[in-house]
């Protein structure tokens, strides 16, 4: 059985006193978390949330966040998280194509909450998380959860779709990526055992909780009954602030954060103590970086998880032993080698495996594979061969078994943890009224990891700046996505002979001496 509420159940049955969750000065246990989720599906099922059907969120962390996930499933219904860094053009682009009827949002999002009801004619219901003055046109979570019944679980599981998680396209449209239940019940099994998590442990939700890496990392820590605590999104002073008062033990942070941790002038290495797991992923970690951390948190057991939404997401892990400085066993510029069940191949253009120590695409087959792309049969096809996800980025394997990441296949960029596709920032900076070409790519950032840069041929006579190539993308994209530089060329983009632009040429000079094409 595979069914994602059963870790939630058998906590609740053999720890039921145990802290389930921690949000600020609320607290609740394992058997108050299974009745108040237990009593919000059966709301939910009442607000006509059938099997199958998507129930979308958008929101901060939180504990009802994890309410929601669990309750969904109960339910019978399937999760679409939703990126709280888009804009609300492209969040209603997800909601219509999920064709979700339900929408949780929380105060930090409840004032976009009429544009989107404009864009999105099928949205019948939107619930508020939060306590406090209710807006207008909703319904609040509390009112749910005191107003439903203890309703049996609806036993979903295995091949059933568990949640809808949007990634960018190349397409320049976001692409709803189906997960089963046995998809994230693997992860969740697998990042317990790579972190060791143990019913006495503490996980901060740090990283946002739409994103798949907090979802597997949590997810393996439901598995085993443990505590789940939450700030509302990364903040310095918060984070070291919770990790101290509460003990917590694990955290999950993308290396975007782990630098303004360790280069804020507050970082106190004593608060974080009780830390013993800290879990890194979403984006490549700069080697100087990784290097700082070890350095100056050396009783910390550092691993590193590399993977994709369309593996729901994990495929490899650097573990502790391998995060250290110099000596045979450091691995450093390695992802790592597969987590247990999980096989990798790298292969070349004609789909063959290639040597020991050559480039090629990074292929993944496991239980944690995708069903497709939602309403994509085409792409779904293109990424899903015979069970193996091809996942688009370039790598090989050494002598060990270890996966080095060389470069990504795909003109994606990964900025601060999130993926930007160069295609969707090209189609809004193109329609600029003085812009004749463009190509996006990105260039080494020692903060974000990469940032993205715009090449521009202008119209003839025209010279577009910085400044307004920003301003004219803002309301188009989100606000990541934006370039944060750009350059202008009195010359056509280079071509190859069938009519591509040839990013790698472009990105050549910015990528000099550098030993792999990521930062």
């Amino acid at each position: 059985m595979t069914n994602l509420t059963q870790f939630m159940m058998a906590a609740a049955d053999t720890r039921p006193t145990a802290i389930a969750t921690v949000m600020g000065t609320r607290t609740r246990n394992w058997h108050e978390h299974r009745e108040r989720v237990a009593k919000l599906a059966d709301s939910l099922r009442k607000l006509g949330a059938a099997a199958g059907d998507r129930v979308a969120i958008l929101a901060l962390n939180s504990d009802r966040y994890t309410e929601y996930y669990h309750a969904v499933w109960w339910a019978g219904a399937a999760v679409v998280p939703m990126n709280i860094r888009w804009t609300a053009v492209e969040n209603a682009y997800s909601l219509n194509d999920s064709e979700a009827e339900i929408l949780f949002v929380d105060k930090a999002f409840a004032p976009v909450v009429d544009e989107i009801r404009a864009e999105c004619p099928k949205l019948k219901t939107v619930i508020y998380l939060d306590d406090g003055e209710m807006p207008e046109n909703m319904l609040a979570f509390e009112d749910l959860v005191a107003q439903g019944s203890l309703c049996d679980d609806a036993m979903r599981q295995g091949e059933d779709l568990a949640g809808l998680y949007y990634t960018g396209g190349t397409t320049g449209f976001p692409k709803g990526v189906m997960l089963p239940h046995r998809a994230l019940w693997y992860n969740n099994l697998v990042m317990s055992k790579m972190v060791e998590a143990r019913p006495e442990s503490s996980y901060l939700h740090a990283a946002p909780m739409f994103h798949l890496a907090d979802g597997a990392a949590s997810g393996g820590q439901t598995a085993v009954g443990a505590t789940h605590v939450y700030v509302p999104m990364f903040d310095i002073e918060a984070v070291m602030s919770t990790i101290e008062t509460h003990g917590v033990t694990h955290a999950l942070m993308v290396p975007t954060m782990i630098g303004m941790l360790l280069n804020s002038d507050t970082f106190d290495p004593a608060r974080l103590a009780s830390l013993q797991y800290l879990t890194y992923g979403a984006s490549p970690m700069p080697e100087g970086l990784l290097t700082d951390l070890i350095a100056r948190m050396p009783h910390l057991k550092i691993v590193q998880g590399y993977g994709q939404t369309e593996l729901a997401p994990i495929v490899t892990t650097l573990q502790p032993e391998f995060h250290v400085l110099g000596g045979n066993n450091s691995k450093l510029r390695s992802a790592g080698r597969p987590v247990p069940g999980t096989e990798v191949k790298i292969i070349d253009e004609d789909g063959n495996k290639v040597a020991t120590g050559d480039v090629g695409e990074i292929c993944a087959r496991s239980m944690g594979a995708m069903q497709g792309y939602w309403k994509l049969e085409e792409q779904t096809a293109a990424t899903l061969v015979d069970g193996w996800v091809h996942t688009g980025d370039g790598g090989y394997i050494d002598d060990d078994g270890f996966i080095f990441i060389a470069d990504r296949m795909k003109d994606m960029i990964v900025t601060g943890g999130e993926n930007v596709f160069s295609a969707e920032v090209e189609s809004a900076i193109s329609v600029h009224e003085a812009v004749a070409e463009v190509a996006v790519i990105g260039i080494p950032d020692d903060k974000w990891g990469e940032a993205v840069h715009a090449i521009i041929v202008p119209k003839p006579g025209m010279a577009p700046t910085t400044d307004e190539i920003i301003e004219h993308c803002r309301p188009l994209i989100a606000n990541y996505k934006l370039p944060r530089s750009s350059e202008l060329r009195d010359t056509p983009l280079p071509l190859s002979g069938a009519g591509k632009v040839l990013k790698r040429d472009l990105r050549a000079p910015f990528w000099e001496g550098k030993s792999r094409q990521v930062n």
